[in-house]
């Protein structure tokens, strides 16, 4: 996930096509034709409809462009935007970009899959391999 600070997120990505998105808008609503970048938009760290929004372009539109959270982004919300399938947040000020890129930095895999990844890992890794790893461990 690519993390940009405040100072350098423009509205308007230059040369491309890019849309921003309430987020009481329902995505599956739009025509996604030519659109090159979507901002999501979190109003306030405690409202979450832009994961949705995030997991319906991403997972079931199939949209391969660049999702990007703006907003009252916050370090600790990072890992699950990435999982839902954002592919950059911009950081609400305050936010240290060193902080956020250790959180990102954290989780190498996980168990479930998500957005991104749609497989658990045991089916990516294989059953006999966890197995083995488990009578050993």
């Amino acid at each position: 996930m690519k993390l940009i600070a405040l100072n350098d997120h423009s509205a308007r990505a230059t040369g491309s096509t890019s849309i921003e998105l309430a987020n009481d808008v329902d995505p599956r609503t739009l025509s996604l034709a030519g659109v090159e970048r979507i901002d999501l938009v979190f109003p306030k760290f405690t409202d979450g409809r832009a994961f949705s929004q995030a997991f319906l372009l991403h997972r079931r539109l199939g949209f391969r462009g660049e999702i990007r959270a703006t907003g009252d982004v916050l370090v600790d919300q990072l890992v699950q935007m990435q999982r839902s399938g954002f592919t950059s947040a911009v950081l609400k000020e305050g936010q240290d970009m060193a902080v956020a890129q250790k959180q990102l930095d954290r989780y190498k895999a996980f168990y479930q899959g998500d957005a991104v990844t749609v497989k658990p890992i045991f089916s990516r890794e294989g059953v006999a391999e966890l197995t083995r790893e488990g009578a050993t461990a």
